[in-house]
């Protein structure tokens, strides 16, 4: 298996950083994750940090060199992380794709997003776990509307939160030669319109 990673974290306006980012593999297996510590709430660089280092572990752990069940290993790994979390009293959102047999399965809770991007053009994406994403797809607001609403940094899923994590996961999606997979938070999505992505 032949692929390129690239990756970039920056501070912004923040005190602190609380992005997180990794990446692991095998012989046959990739592992991707983000994870973005939630700012209002104590601890989100810690939240961040348990999320990306407990699927890593688990990544490494068990695929032997391949994952018997991607998505099993998401919905566990991702579990397990918010779990682990709530000691802390923090939260975070994650994404987190395995790459296996050219094909693709990936997971999200909150509002860090995964873009399939293929010829130029995004085929795929995750949806927030956001009411501004439910209030545009019920034609209440408009994308431009959504940009400066008032709540469109509050989600309702993440790992760490009273309430167990809405986790969605994407279809088993096969890749093609020069497909990007780009896994990002809002400091990126927040501030790219989406055709430039």
């Amino acid at each position: 298996m032949r692929f390129t990673i690239y990756q970039e974290s920056r501070q912004g306006g923040r005190l602190n950083n609380e992005d997180r980012t990794t990446y692991c593999y095998s012989r046959d297996a990739l592992l991707m994750v983000v994870a973005d510590g939630m700012g209002g709430h104590h601890y989100g660089e810690i939240a961040a940090q348990i999320a990306i280092q407990t699927l890593a572990d688990n990544f490494q752990r068990e695929a032997r060199p391949m994952l018997a069940d991607p998505f099993r290993f998401l919905q566990k790994s991702m579990t397990n992380a918010h779990h682990a979390i709530l000691d802390y009293t923090a939260r975070t959102t994650c994404v987190a794709c395995i790459v296996q047999d050219n094909v693709a399965y990936w997971a999200h809770a909150g509002d860090s997003r995964l873009y399939l991007i293929r010829d130029g053009k995004i085929v795929a994406q995750t949806k927030d776990h956001s009411r501004i994403r439910l209030l545009i797809e019920e034609g209440m607001i408009s994308e431009a509307q959504a940009a400066i609403h008032p709540d469109r940094n509050k989600i309702y899923s993440c790992l760490g939160s009273p309430t167990p994590p809405e986790i969605d996961f994407s279809r088993k999606t096969p890749l093609e030669h020069g497909d990007i997979l780009l896994l990002c938070t809002d400091g990126l999505w927040g501030i790219t319109p989406g055709e430039a992505m």
